[in-house]
């Protein structure tokens, strides 16, 4: 039997975490939330209306007794925003959760390592569940969970690139690095299904991705597509795939005895 998902104290029946950005209605981001099983969802902290004011917001449409809040501090370029943002989101949510972003650059929105590890060191010691996006670096794996994160999150490849994981080898070996001492979550780049079950059969623990199931030609058909392969992919790798080789191996026997059939009678 597989064990679950646990990030912290908390145990998740999906693998697979959705975000609520980029979608065309809010009626249309819960029923792909539904379609895909998740059971946790990011929000935007800078980018969500948090008083209500313009009318019914996404978070309106995330039952929460089904669905886990994780608050993210996506905008953020300095140590100072993300931590200011964070502290936003614990206490207009009411949730010690975050995940953690702190971007270096506008363009290729790659996380600044300097600051994650700054950040993330801040709000561990006041008590945030910090589950940190990062560049696929296993040094910086090891150093974000020596200061208290809860999960480290390494980026298959640039946010809403749809490239998938470019580099595998990399984020095996941050795998390797944490060596089962926090989840590891690819997120971002995501940009079909295949891309999804290829990131669980290297042996992580889950997925983050919006984009893809957002701008889909059929959002919810994806979402559930999304689900089914973050599952394929689990049950690939717990099931071990064969060694590859360069030469063939023949499927049926080549030795033995063939047994003719009995000829019939009449």
């Amino acid at each position: 039997m597989d064990a679950a998902l646990k990030v912290a104290d908390r145990v998740f029946a999906s693998r697979l975490l959705l975000g609520t950005g980029k979608y065309r209605t809010h009626a249309e981001m819960k029923a792909c939330h539904e379609a895909s099983g998740t059971d946790m969802v990011t929000v935007a902290v800078r980018r969500v209306d948090l008083t209500g004011a313009s009318g019914p917001s996404v978070l309106d449409f995330i039952d929460r007794s089904k669905i886990a809040l994780l608050p993210n501090t996506a905008g953020c370029y300095t140590v100072d925003d993300a931590v200011r943002t964070a502290r936003l989101g614990r206490e207009a949510l009411g949730t010690d959760w975050v995940k953690l972003e702190v971007l270096g650059d506008p363009e290729t929105l790659w996380p600044d390592p300097v600051g994650t590890l700054e950040a993330c060191a801040q709000l561990a010691r006041e008590g945030f569940v910090v589950m940190a996006y990062m560049a696929d670096d296993p040094i910086l794996a090891k150093r974000l969970v020596d200061v208290g994160v809860a999960a480290v999150m390494p980026a298959g490849s640039p946010i809403g690139s749809g490239l998938g994981v470019l580099n595998p080898v990399n984020i095996a070996m941050v795998r390797d690095a944490v060596a089962g001492r926090v989840p590891v979550i690819v997120d971002a780049g995501v940009g079909t299904a295949s891309d999804v079950a290829v990131a669980m059969e290297l042996g992580i623990d889950g997925v983050l991705l919006n984009t893809a199931v957002a701008l889909a030609r059929d959002p919810v058909l994806m979402a559930r597509a999304m689900g089914l392969a973050c599952e394929a992919g689990r049950s690939a790798y717990l099931a071990g795939r064969i060694p590859k080789s360069g030469r063939a191996s023949p499927s049926s026997p080549t030795t033995g005895t063939i047994t003719a059939p009995p000829t019939p009678r009449g």
